[in-house]
């Protein structure tokens, strides 16, 4: 009798437990995505004097990893690899989605896979804001003012292309921060509209609807993804808000002009830092104060505690460093992005700086920390470091891989580069025109400003690092040629 009691007793218990468990609504997710912002470019980083006092404090209630990189430093590639947890050569954007790579079918694949079509399939109510740059203009192009030089940048996304997502209100790629263009949900390709205020500041305020539902935009029976895709600090540099260029008014330039491997003063290189670099922090800081607006309305509706927040970028920005106008190379400025992951009570706060996070691997994670793991597509390329993220517990990654710089008519051919970064150390080869290849070896320890190619084609270490490379591009159908 005492036996068949605790059996009893114990059955209750597993059925409260279910209850809970089963009740309990999945977490929401937002992903904040700003353009071009380089991961050394944050506050409490300690690196550069830029103003970020929101994701200062942020940072110590989440996990950052300030190792992290996008292995394909320019815009639709990056979000690419983000969309799907594919590399390039699998996802089919390995250049910039724009009219002149359309011919090669360069754009994401309504077919893709992505998260927010897992999600969409699994009960969740998603939303798009900002830039998505992942269709392929084609013609009659959109009669935007980024339309009509030689190559065609911007373009519609039908609702067949969405990827999951129910609440639309985006642009493909437009550079006009004060006057920013978008599509709404129910727009169709020819009824975009113009809106005078500063994109970031727009954007935030659409989020903040989003949250509270006020256009019945989303299933308020269902948790939520939502991303926010600022386009600062993209160029064009200087249509920031005068209130955030207020703030480094008095600050000395040759004060931001510290760092090793910025160009002299009076050549190209070094007046596109100088004459920029305030305005760069100032986007910066204008970014940082919309995404304390974005945490600040999730807690106003009561959804903070129960949403999955991931701060990033598609790439970072060299702004003249290295004599790279901005991205797509191999140097740490470009290729280093936030990384700030909030879970209230889920994921352990701390500042991680041996993490080496990739793009592809932040698919299969969120998946994974939602409860969702059996979800993933089998031929997703990244893999789920949800325990890590967690707690730090389980294996992290050792090893980064990098590509970037490829011709889109020229894909099977030797063009860009590639490249792994450990560590300690980055060995990467870029090909050149003529047909030569250059091979690059930093220790990005000791050399965090990468003055010093080290590179020696029998050195041990880069005799190591060669061979994962060379696996990499294997495993990912990539035919690049290490000459060497």
């Amino acid at each position: 009798m005492v036996y068949c009691k605790r059996i009893k007793g114990l059955f209750l218990v597993f059925i409260l437990g279910c209850s809970t468990l089963f009740g309990q609504k999945k977490p929401n997710i937002v992903i904040i995505i700003a353009d071009q912002w380089r991961g050394q470019a944050i506050g409490f980083i300690g690196k550069e004097k830029v103003k970020t006092p929101f994701l200062d404090s942020f940072a110590k209630q989440s996990f950052v990893m300030t190792q992290m990189v996008s292995n394909y430093p320019v815009c639709s590639p990056a979000r690419a690899m983000l969309m799907t947890g594919n590399y390039p050569f699998k996802n089919h954007v390995y250049s910039n989605v724009n009219s002149a790579s359309s011919p090669y079918g360069i754009e994401l694949s309504a077919n893709a896979v992505c998260w927010s079509d897992v999600l969409k399939a699994n009960g969740y109510s998603n939303g798009y804001i900002g830039k998505w740059h992942l269709d392929s203009p084609h013609p009659p192009y959109v009669s935007t003012s980024n339309n009509d030089k030689k190559v065609a940048w911007n373009e519609w996304t039908s609702p067949e292309r969405r990827h999951g997502f129910d609440y639309w209100y985006a642009y493909g790629t437009y550079d006009v921060h004060n006057k920013p263009m978008y599509w709404d949900t129910k727009d169709s390709r020819d009824s975009f509209h113009y809106v005078n205020q500063w994109g970031p500041e727009h954007e935030a305020g659409k989020a903040l609807d989003f949250f509270s539902n006020k256009y019945k935009v989303r299933d308020a029976t269902k948790p939520f993804a939502l991303v926010v895709s600022m386009n600062p600090p993209h160029s064009d540099y200087k249509t920031v808000p005068d209130k955030y260029m207020e703030l480094y008014k008095d600050m000395p330039l040759d004060s931001l002009l510290q760092d090793a491997d910025i160009p002299p003063a009076g050549t190209e290189m070094g007046k596109e830092y100088r004459n920029n670099i305030k305005y760069y922090y100032a986007n910066i800081s204008g970014v940082d104060e919309q995404i304390k607006r974005i945490v600040y309305g999730l807690k106003q509706e009561k959804l903070l505690d129960n949403t999955i927040i991931l701060v990033m970028a598609d790439h970072g920005n060299c702004l003249g460093k290295h004599d790279e106008v901005s991205k797509n190379n191999i140097y740490e400025e470009s290729l280093r992005i936030p990384m700030i992951v909030y879970w209230k009570g889920q994921i352990k706060a701390r500042i991680d700086s041996t993490f080496l996070g990739s793009i592809p691997d932040l698919y299969p994670t969120l998946l994974d920390l939602i409860g969702d793991k059996k979800q993933i597509p089998a031929d997703v390329d990244g893999k789920s470091y949800a325990s890590y993220f967690r707690n730090g517990s389980g294996t992290a990654p050792k090893e980064q891989y990098i590509l970037g710089a490829i011709m889109s008519n020229n894909a099977k051919k030797n063009t860009g580069f590639r490249g792994i970064r450990n560590a300690e150390y980055k060995l990467a080869y870029m090909q050149k025109k003529d047909g030569s290849q250059d091979a690059f070896f930093f220790n990005i320890k000791q050399d965090p400003f990468e003055l010093n190619n080290i590179y020696q084609k029998d050195d041990q270490r880069v005799l190591a690092l060669k061979a994962s490379l060379l696996q990499w591009l294997q495993k990912t159908n990539d035919t690049f040629i290490i000459q060497e």
